[in-house]
């Protein structure tokens, strides 16, 4: 059987001398692996850039149920103009990318995330807005894909927000991990914005930074074996 879907490459890594597997996320079948074969080599008709991490492709593929399998054609769905080129854009679509690949399981169609995922890369690489809150929107917006996202309707003035049971609450919470009155407040406005509006809060570099650095911990007491981002670090640098 052959497929024909978009996708988001998540991941690469060396097959071969001439191939690599590509970790796609596809609009019609969810995250899978494909081997793309001669594209390390002179004469491959596909441009390596076009392989590259957070790539919007149209691919062509051989869907053999239990099996790796082969890209028979790809191109590109999006071509960017300036993600790949500014560092700042860059930094932050690889850290999406990162999460992405750490958190989605499923190999089967989800149209809402993966829509959600073209669309915030896409936005990215054409926005002349500020961007420097978009992956803390992309944070926040992931959870509620995953099933996890905090209730913005339950935050009151002086509440604090518990990262383990993800909730907003004024009673004490019997332990370290919850964010502080004002970044509780700072949260639950990003909360009440569109993800593609989030240039329109202003968030200190520190504010910003802790806030990221929480929200990862939210991410790994609501899902299993969630790993350090090793993105997040040459984000902190970036930023």
């Amino acid at each position: 059987m052959i497929v024909k879907t978009r996708g988001i490459i998540l991941r690469t890594v060396k097959y071969s001398e001439t191939s690599i597997i590509a970790d796609i996320y596809t609009e019609g079948g969810g995250l899978r692996s494909y081997i793309i074969s001669g594209v390390r080599t002179q004469r491959s008709k596909v441009a390596m850039g076009l392989l590259q991490v957070m790539s919007l492709v149209d691919i062509v593929a051989y869907d053999v149920p239990n099996k790796l399998n082969r890209i028979k054609e790809i191109q590109a769905a999006h071509v960017y103009t300036s993600l790949p080129f500014d560092i700042r854009k860059s930094s932050i679509g690889l850290f999406m990318a990162e999460v992405a690949r750490r958190t989605i399981r499923e190999s089967e169609e989800n149209a809402e995330l993966f829509q959600f995922l073209f669309d915030i890369f896409k936005y990215l690489d054409e926005t002349h807005e500020r961007f420097s809150n978009l992956h803390l929107a992309f944070l926040l917006e992931l959870s509620g894909h995953l099933g996890f996202r905090p209730d913005e309707g339950e935050y009151t003035e002086g509440a604090v927000f518990d990262l383990r049971s993800g909730i907003f609450t004024k009673n004490s919470v019997g332990h370290s991990h919850f964010l502080s009155e004002n970044h509780s407040f700072l949260l639950s406005q990003l909360l009440t914005q569109s993800w593609h509006q989030s240039h329109l809060l202003k968030i200190s570099l520190e504010e910003r930074r802790l806030l990221i650095g929480e929200l990862l911990k939210f991410y790994q007491f609501h899902l299993d074996n969630f790993p350090d981002i090793n993105s997040f670090k040459i984000l902190q640098e970036i930023f």
